[in-house]
């Protein structure tokens, strides 16, 4: 892979002196060309924009998994580890963005290319694809159990629609997603320019906010009322079993956090590119208090009913005032905010599919039919895992322990490791060497728990 740079980006401050770089076959890699079709080059991008297409990315489907971690590690512990997440994150964030700039490297692709060469390019590209179409498979199935309904440990929740209209053919799983897919996610997806996606991104943000506020108002209400019982706050641990079940936790709390593979695309269109850093720091720190938040308060008021999808508790009876007025508030922001979050994390798995499947092809956003193609094709896979996966902790599970882990911890820590450049100071390789020692042990621990769990006893205790 060739990368000709005509100017180092750390000299990238304003968008008058900014100099395109051209790395046509990196699969992150929103170039000026390729992201314009060939019109003059975009980087204007404001720093709040930039923080809410970031925030968008981080916050997807994860937050609805978290209160039901903290039926599994107890409320003191899950509160640590989603913090503790949280400083792994800008670390490997910071890792990655330190070495492109030495490397003059304007993707996570192009980075690994760097490192690696082709096959390293390669990895990453195929990462991304496995992460991403789990991750947008989990945000159309919440949709559909948000709207159509679900069973889970012999339970039906109903849906909004269900509820409001009785079982008709049209509010069915398949044709809600159906509908959803054709009218909502193709349109956006459908934009070639991340930036492009900066309004959705601050709606989505303000409906997660949304949905945060009104479980807060129910939970303060049933605690005022003394309806709401203690909540563990430590694990049940009993037996090896009970201790190796902690680990089945460390794939969905990757899977929230991860957004590596977006920080270049919206570090390629800043205006300000140093601005970067604050843009991580602020965008996780944003999602970290609303990760907090909602796996406190939605631990507090479902306790051990808490389900895999915390969502899908909203279709019982809350014991208050309005109570069916706030469950489908709660259930139809939330189910808005996942269309409106479908778009940015489905911008870099298209572009790794094409670098992967046409590393010399001229750039995607100037050729119409790959574009429509590609992006026809991924939505097809999408929809089709959707209506096919049972559950949405079945999907962290599979992703969060293979692609997600590797693009959140091991790979960042195996660049730093391999210090092309030699700018790794000692603490950066101590950092290295412990994610991928936490990443690779509490991974194999949590695929062993449920492989255990399934084949030894049958569904899993999330059911």
């Amino acid at each position: 892979m060739t990368i000709v740079s005509v100017k180092p980006a750390t000299e990238r401050k304003s968008k008058k002196n900014k100099q395109p770089i051209v790395d046509e076959k990196s699969p992150l890699l929103p170039t000026k060309h390729s992201e314009d079709g060939g019109f003059d080059e975009f980087n204007g991008a404001s720093f709040s924009g930039s923080v809410f297409n970031l925030s968008t990315t981080i916050v997807g489907a994860g937050i609805m998994a978290l209160p039901a971690t903290m039926k599994v590690l107890g409320l003191i512990p899950g509160v640590v580890v989603i913090i503790l997440m949280a400083f792994l994150t800008e670390s490997s964030i910071e890792l990655l963005l330190r070495f492109s700039r030495t490397a003059k490297s304007v993707s996570y692709g192009g980075l690994m290319g760097d490192a690696f060469g082709n096959y390293g390019r390669m990895l990453i590209q195929l990462c991304v694809l496995v992460n991403n179409i789990g991750v947008l498979i989990v945000y159309m199935i919440i949709i559909g159990d948000v709207l159509s309904g679900t069973t889970s440990g012999g339970s039906h929740h109903a849906g909004v629609l269900e509820g409001w209209f009785g079982e008709r053919w049209w509010n069915a799983r398949f044709f809600v997603l159906l509908i959803t897919t054709l009218g909502i996610f193709a349109p956006l997806a459908s934009l070639k320019r991340i930036d492009s996606l900066r309004y959705t991104s601050a709606l989505s943000v303000a409906l997660a906010v949304v949905f945060l506020v009104i479980t807060v108002g129910i939970t303060l209400f049933k605690l005022i009322n003394g309806t709401i019982m203690m909540p563990r706050l430590f694990p049940e641990i009993t037996d090896l079993t009970s201790v190796l079940n902690l680990f089945t936790v460390v794939p969905v709390l990757v899977t929230a956090y991860i957004c590596h593979y977006n920080v270049h695309s919206i570090d390629n269109e800043l205006e300000d590119n140093t601005q970067i850093k604050a843009v991580v720091r602020t965008s996780l720190a944003l999602c970290s208090s609303v990760y907090v938040m909602t796996s406190i308060f939605g631990f507090l008021l479902f306790g051990d009913e808490t389900l895999d999808d915390v969502l899908a508790n909203f279709s019982t009876d809350l014991g208050i005032p309005f109570g069916s007025l706030l469950n489908d508030s709660v259930r139809v922001s939330y189910a808005a905010h996942l269309m409106l979050v479908f778009p940015i994390v489905f911008y870099p798995l298209r572009l790794n599919l094409d670098g992967l499947l046409f590393p010399s092809a001229r750039p995607l956003a100037s050729d119409n039919c790959r574009f429509a193609y590609l992006s026809t094709g991924l939505i097809a896979v999408i929809f089709v895992g959707a209506n096919f996966i049972p559950s949405i902790w079945d999907a962290f599970q599979f992703t969060g322990a293979t692609a997600a882990v590797c693009i959140g911890f091991i790979l960042p820590a195996a660049i730093t490791l391999r210090d092309r450049y030699g700018i790794a100071a000692k603490k950066d390789t101590v950092l290295s060497i412990f994610m991928v020692v936490l990443a690779v042990f509490s991974n194999v621990v949590a695929i062993y728990s449920d492989a255990y769990s399934l084949f030894k006893n049958g569904p899993s205790h999330r059911e």
